[in-house]
C-alpha cells in the first residue's frame, strides 16, 4: 500500500484557519488584554525598580522571615540578592520577578478552582486530562506564534505562553491535594451538618494546602523555566542575555547569566516552601 498517496490531514491549514478568524474579528480584544496586561506589568515594575535595590532586598528578607521563620533562609534570600546585585543583573532579575508573580497570580486563580473542580467531578478530570497533556507536551515555542499574532512582541505574549504552558500544574496539584482528603473526614463533617461550601473550606483545603503550595512552586519554577524562551519574543529580563549568549557564542555571558537564573530559583523555593510544622 502507498502510503504517500493518502490524503494529508488538514492540521495545520486548519490551525492557520482559526488563528487568522481570531485575529480579524476578535482583534479589538486581543489588543485592549494586551494594552491592559502592558500597563499592569509596566506600573508594577516601575514599583519594583523605583526604590533602592537594597531597600527591596530587606523587603525580600522580611518577607522569607514572615514565611519560613527561619534566619538560615533569610540569610541565604539576602547572599542570593546581593550576588544578582554585584553581577549587575537587578534590573533583568525584577523584569522577570515580575513576569513571574503574574504567570503565578494567573496561574493559581485559574488553577485552584479548575482542581478543586476535577476532585468533585472525576468525570471532568477525565475529559480535562489528555487537554493537560497536549499543554505541557506541546513545545513551546509552537505557544509563542499565535500569542505574537494576537498580542504582538513584548512581556504580553511571554507572560500568556508561560501561563498556558505552566497551567497544568496547580491543576493536577490541586486535584490530587482535595480528591486525596480521607473519606472519615468528609463523612464526619457530612455528620456535623456541615454544608459543601464548609467542607471545601474547612476541611478539603486545609487538607489539600501543603499540594496547592506544590503547585504553587513547581508554577514558580516551571514559569522560570520559561524566561529564555519569552525572551525570543521580546520579554525582558533573566533571559535577554541567555539568548545574547547563545547566538554570540559568548562562554562567560551565558554562565553569568545562566547562574543568576539559578540563584533566582533556589530563593525562591527556599522562600515559598512549606514550612514544617
Amino acid at each position: 500500500m502507498d502510503w504517500t498517496n493518502i490524503p494529508k490531514i488538514p492540521v495545520g491549514p486548519t490551525a492557520k484557519i482559526v488563528v487568522d478568524w481570531l485575529k480579524t474579528n476578535l482583534g479589538g480584544v486581543f489588543d485592549a488584554i494586551s494594552g491592559g496586561l502592558e500597563a499592569v506589568i509596566g506600573g508594577t515594575l516601575k514599583l519594583l525598580q523605583a526604590p533602592h535595590p537594597l531597600i527591596l532586598i530587606a523587603v525580600f528578607v522580611a518577607i522569607a522571615w514572615g514565611l519560613q521563620r527561619s534566619w538560615k533562609i533569610c540569610l541565604l534570600v539576602a547572599l542570593g540578592f546581593l550576588f544578582i546585585l554585584n553581577q549587575g543583573y537587578w534590573k533583568a532579575t525584577t523584569e522577570s520577578l515580575v513576569l513571574l508573580f503574574y504567570s503565578c497570580v494567573l496561574c493559581m486563580l485559574a488553577g485552584v478552582p479548575i482542581g478543586i473542580a476535577c476532585a468533585h467531578r472525576p468525570k471532568l478530570y477525565a475529559a480535562l486530562s489528555p487537554v493537560l497533556d497536549l499543554m505541557q507536551t506541546l513545545p513551546t515555542f509552537v505557544y509563542l506564534i499565535p500569542a505574537v499574532v494576537f498580542f504582538g512582541l513584548g512581556m504580553v505574549p511571554g507572560l500568556l505562553a508561560t501561563v498556558v504552558f505552566v497551567l497544568p500544574a496547580p491543576i493536577r496539584l490541586t486535584y490530587l491535594g482535595v480528591s486525596s482528603t480521607p473519606t472519615a473526614l468528609v463523612e464526619a463533617a457530612t455528620a456535623f451538618g456541615a454544608t459543601p461550601t464548609q467542607k471545601l473550606w474547612k476541611v478539603e483545603l486545609p487538607w489539600a494546602l501543603p499540594q496547592i503550595m506544590v503547585g504553587l512552586n513547581q508554577t514558580i519554577m516551571l514559569s522560570l523555566s520559561m524566561v529564555v524562551i519569552a525572551a525570543m519574543v521580546g520579554a525582558n529580563g533573566l533571559g535577554i542575555p541567555v539568548v545574547r549568549a547563545l547566538g554570540q557564542g559568548n562562554t562567560a555571558l551565558g554562565f553569568e547569566s545562566g547562574f543568576v537564573i539559578v540563584v533566582v530559583a533556589i530563593v525562591l523555593d527556599r522562600m515559598l516552601r512549606t514550612r514544617k510544622a
